[in-house]
């Protein structure tokens, strides 16, 4: 399944999120829900504890100018590869 968090980290509930992955599943991280794979955010760690694909959209990064601060685990992905994450998956779910 392919996870969506679109909301900033701190508006939902990110744990239960996690607590539906499985290590087939990817997140991707787009609009406000970046700021949750930022380098020192305090839900990155537990991002990095789950055993799923993490994806963060570039667009989104820059339009908040935080690109230089994603964590370096996380894969930068385009619109493109976007499309290629939902062919892949074909469950999805928005966070």
């Amino acid at each position: 399944m392919l996870y969506t968090l679109s909301h900033s980290p701190y508006q939902c509930d990110l744990p239960a999120l996690l607590r539906l992955v499985t290590k087939d599943d990817a997140l991707l991280l787009l609009q406000d829900g970046v700021l949750a794979g930022l380098v020192g955010s305090l839900h990155l760690d537990s991002l990095l504890k789950s055993s799923i694909s993490l994806y963060a959209l570039q667009d989104d990064l820059d339009a908040r100018g935080v690109s230089g601060y994603i964590s370096h685990s996380i894969t930068v992905i385009d619109y493109t590869h976007f499309v290629t994450l939902t062919e892949k998956h074909r469950s999805q779910m928005a966070w």
